[in-house]
């Protein structure tokens, strides 16, 4: 579809919502935040403790938990309506969390601080249960499968959907006009309509995700220990002690060092429907890796991963964005997806902002909910093998090179310079900015504002601060960042928290504790007989017998 004709049918959407009923549901929007923080030492060095008990039980807290390593901290906010009340609890959560961290403190960046030996990254560890236990074998399979250092980078995680009567509108349009993104029936029902939608969204999503590295990225540079053991490409130039960096980098957690798995580079799953991506996904999980058969499942009684397939489980997909839909107890996400539909999306390109106490800030909120409600209202045709492509090089060229002057990007086969596109695409983010801002109102428009700056002067990015910081300042990576922790440690520490929410935090870290010791005093069946019953009908006989 040509620009013009995309463009007239956003607009025509847009003037659609334009009045009360309208912007109150495009205002309706529900949003969480995932956010990834290692702990570190007075050294600045990789905590080596297990999950301090005052936060709780890693398992079962639904506010605290870790990631990969014991190390590696996750803070889980409540689906919020609004903003304000959104980072005020995710605030608050840092808050507790630096409380009881005996003096340790939070790295503010993606990319990882210092890393002697990489046998020394402690693997989360879940308990006794054979969820417990399942959960820390799949990052011991991801050890063996990507190696530890991989799985310490950080990111924050968005969550988004719109809401109910916004969905309505749009649909009630649908069937009175037969148009919009879903598809030419009339007769399609409210549920997949809802669905149909959201996949629309993402397709845009991931032709414009090269946007959120040139704006959000922030790790154009890191310590040299991360790499002290790998065979890289890139031409880093070295300022400092020890500090790494491209010259042009956006997010190098985006690049090859980062989150990548090459034996998914042949998993080629659609993004055009649900059903095939379904069906892509289905496929990837059965899909067996003759590279990971070498690691062994079962060796010797030592299980080394969950089994031998490319994906472990659907979690391994990395994928910018993710469709989702809350699970019952048991339910996998792709049961999910296929018993209810999509209930919202999970926006995974986000680095840690390292001029945030928390990682992301109220613009970037704001940003991303005019961005991701402008992929959501333009149209959005199915993607094909050559917009895969584009899709893979465009995003790269902006992780390597974005705020490279004149860098020029390709759209539907045609070059495009990166600035006239950006310039284009503000244009109609404002039109929703104004919509949502009301006449009472100009944050959506001070936000868009803010990262607009950014165009023309890449400086302002978040990427172009970090390098103004350790190379036009000369301030060595890891030193910068140290001190940026000590200070969000001190804001941390001394933010406000009533008495109320401290025993809030405390009641619920006592009763995960409590919650995980249940659930392994309850009977259970041995690991090997819990594993192939929870891949039943998915993993292929033969793959958990020991090698």
């Amino acid at each position: 579809m040509k620009e013009s004709s995309k463009l007239k049918s956003f607009n025509e959407k847009v003037e659609h919502l334009n009045d009360t009923q309208g912007r109150e549901a495009l205002l309706g929007m529900l949003r969480g935040i995932e956010r990834e923080a290692l702990r570190i030492d007075d050294n600045g060095h990789l905590a080596q403790d297990e999950h301090p008990k005052a936060l709780g039980s890693a398992l079962t807290n639904s506010r605290i938990t870790t990631d990969y390593s014991e190390a590696l901290l996750e803070f889980i906010t409540p689906v919020n309506h609004s903003i304000d009340d959104l980072l005020e609890g995710l605030t608050q959560t840092h808050a507790y969390t630096v409380r009881n961290l005996n003096g340790q403190k939070l790295w503010p960046v993606s990319m990882p601080c210092y890393v002697g030996d990489v046998a020394n990254i402690p693997v989360a560890r879940y308990g006794n249960s054979n969820t417990g236990k399942m959960k820390t074998l799949y990052r011991k399979g991801l050890t063996h499968r990507y190696g530890a250092l991989m799985q310490i980078i950080a990111g924050v995680h968005f969550n988004f959907s719109v809401s109910n009567a916004l969905w309505q509108r749009l649909y009630d349009d649908k069937i009175a006009n037969g148009n919009g993104n879903a598809c030419c029936s009339k007769s399609i029902t409210f549920e997949d309509f809802i669905s149909e939608s959201y996949f629309g969204l993402i397709r845009n999503y991931r032709r414009l995700v090269w946007v959120l590295p040139y704006l959000f990225g922030s790790s154009p540079a890191l310590c040299g220990s991360f790499i002290k053991d790998q065979d890289v490409d890139f031409e880093f130039e070295k300022t400092g002690k020890g500090t790494l960096y491209l010259p042009y980098a956006t997010s190098l957690r985006m690049s090859d060092l980062g989150y990548t798995n090459k034996e998914q580079d042949t998993l080629n799953i659609s993004y055009n429907s649900l059903p095939e991506y379904l069906e892509g996904v289905g496929a990837a999980i059965k899909m067996p890796s003759k590279k990971f058969a070498q690691i062994g499942v079962n060796v010797d009684g030592d299980y080394r991963q969950l089994n031998s397939n490319i994906l472990q489980i659907e979690n391994e997909f990395y994928a910018p964005i993710r469709a989702k839909r809350v699970t019952k107890s048991g339910e996998k996400p792709s049961q999910a997806l296929a018993r209810a539909g999509v209930e919202y999306i999970e926006v995974r390109a986000l680095d840690v902002n390292p001029f945030s106490p928390v990682g992301i800030d109220a613009t970037q909120v704001r940003f991303l909910d005019l961005f991701l409600l402008h992929c959501l209202l333009s149209p959005s045709e199915d993607t094909d093998e050559a917009g895969e492509a584009e899709i893979a090089a465009n995003l790269k060229a902006v992780v390597l090179e974005g705020r490279k002057p004149g860098l020029t990007l390709q759209r539907h086969g045609q070059a495009i310079g990166l600035n006239e596109w950006m310039h284009e695409l503000f244009a109609e983010l404002s039109t929703l900015a104004v919509l949502l801002d009301g006449e009472d109102s100009h944050t959506y428009q001070t936000a868009l504002n803010t990262w607009a700056e950014a165009i023309d002067d890449p400086d302002k990015t978040l990427s172009g601060r970090v390098l103004h910081e350790v190379v036009v300042k000369g301030t060595d990576h890891s030193v910068w960042v140290h001190q940026l922790a000590k200070g969000y440690h001190e804001f941390l520490s001394h933010y406000p928290l009533s008495d109320e929410t401290e025993q809030f935090y405390a009641d619920e870290a006592k009763a995960s504790l409590a919650e995980q010791q249940n659930i392994e005093q309850q009977p259970q069946d041995t690991f090997s007989e819990f594993l192939k019953q929870y891949f039943k009908d998915v993993v292929p006989a033969g793959t958990f017998e020991a090698k």
